[in-house]
């Protein structure tokens, strides 16, 4: 009788994993045609465990890789926003380095205030929605075609008193993504939104800015963040290197794609004070680091959030890469160019675009009807 063959055990974890190949061991990445693609983002702001083998790769994440971009990321931004710090009062530069953010309050004068909420809420045009659980996020561009319906967020957006303080947070001398955004909390039947979890938005210091054209109360979905949980400590940098090791098979996608959640159990290792809530007026405006923990609050019941959103996310290694098209000032401003440049990536299979694809016309602060 013939002796049948046994399958060889092979008890070994694969040391890479990732999408678009399920399986990829050391051996086999280096005869795969994307890895020089996927080594060059690695100097770029790319943080996908998920679509990157290569900084999905356990092996190499056990030897130091991700901690050493968060390590790298960090010295970067830190010598850059030594360099604008002139551009920024001192009391508003120690408040960033020491708790990772900053409140403006009035920032717009009141007459122009009361004629951009007007101008919004008369607009007729494009926007698009992303669904996120129970929550529903607009945004409206701000490009030149929206600007001309809404002359006074123009009028605002051309001075300089905000310019200098969203560079040094984004630690780039660049302007900021701009957006008109409306976040309508429980606005539809779903898991509650990932926002609501803490978390940090990549593996390096990035900038965002909040200004609020609504009251935000305790418990209509206000911003919250820990004070200076920015700072890359020796603790934080090696809960960075242990998420690394288990982000690639997280269970939530936002943490398969580098923006890391953080339990409270952690929190607490990690030295965590009591979280920041920015229940605010109208017409303030709230500037963080992102690399800090922060999160979308709770909402007690259906509300409206309407702000103008401004996006400092940048590469964090080089002066200007070919992998963040979306920072070239240009085509930053041109959201419109932006969303269809996503639909064709997600067309030809390279990017699922979560801003959907089909755009709506109307009043967009007009709150959606509900999904049963």
């Amino acid at each position: 009788m013939r002796r049948m063959a046994r399958p060889a055990k092979n008890n070994a974890e694969p040391a890479c994993t990732g999408a678009p190949l399920q399986t990829l061991t050391l051996s086999r990445l280096a005869r795969v045609p994307l890895v020089p693609l996927w080594v060059a983002q690695l100097a770029t702001r790319a943080k996908s465990f998920e679509r990157n083998p290569v900084i999905g790769c356990r092996a190499l994440n056990r030897l130091g890789l991700h901690a050493g971009r968060v390590r790298l990321a960090v010295w970067a931004a830190r010598a850059r926003r030594l360099r604008l710090a002139r551009l920024l009062p001192a009391a508003e530069r120690q408040a960033i380095d020491r708790d990772g953010f900053v409140v403006r309050h009035d920032v717009m004068p009141p007459q122009l205030f009361l004629d951009l909420v007007a101008q919004v809420k008369a607009y007729n045009g494009i926007f698009r929605e992303l669904t996120a659980g129970d929550t529903i996020i607009r945004h409206v561009p701000t490009d030149p075609r929206t600007l001309a319906q809404l002359p006074a967020l123009r009028m605002f957006l051309a001075g300089d008193d905000w310019r200098g303080l969203l560079r040094y947070v984004g630690a780039r001398n660049a302007d900021p993504v701009v957006r008109l955004q409306v976040v309508f909390n429980r606005a539809c039947m779903g898991a509650p939104d990932t926002e609501r979890v803490m978390h940090c938005d990549s593996f390096h210091p990035t900038g965002k800015a909040w200004l609020f054209l609504t009251d935000v109360g305790t418990d209509t979905a206000p911003f919250v963040y820990m004070p200076g949980s920015h700072r890359l400590t020796a603790a934080r940098l090696v809960w960075q290197h242990r998420k690394a090791l288990e982000a690639q098979r997280a269970s939530d996608r936002p943490t398969r794609e580098g923006s890391f959640r953080v339990t409270a159990a952690e929190l607490k290792e990690l030295g965590a004070t009591e979280p920041h809530v920015f229940a605010v007026p109208a017409n303030t405006l709230v500037v963080a680091d992102t690399f800090g923990f922060h999160a979308r609050g709770a909402s007690a019941k259906p509300s409206v959030r309407f702000e103008i959103f401004f996006d400092c996310r940048r590469t964090p290694f080089a002066r200007w890469s070919p992998f963040d098209l979306l920072s070239v000032p240009a085509l930053g401003w041109c959201t419109r160019f932006a969303w269809r440049l996503r639909d064709l990536l997600e067309a030809v299979g390279l990017h699922k675009n979560w801003w959907r694809s089909h755009t709506c016309y109307g009043d967009p602060l007009k709150f959606p009807a509900a999904d049963g």
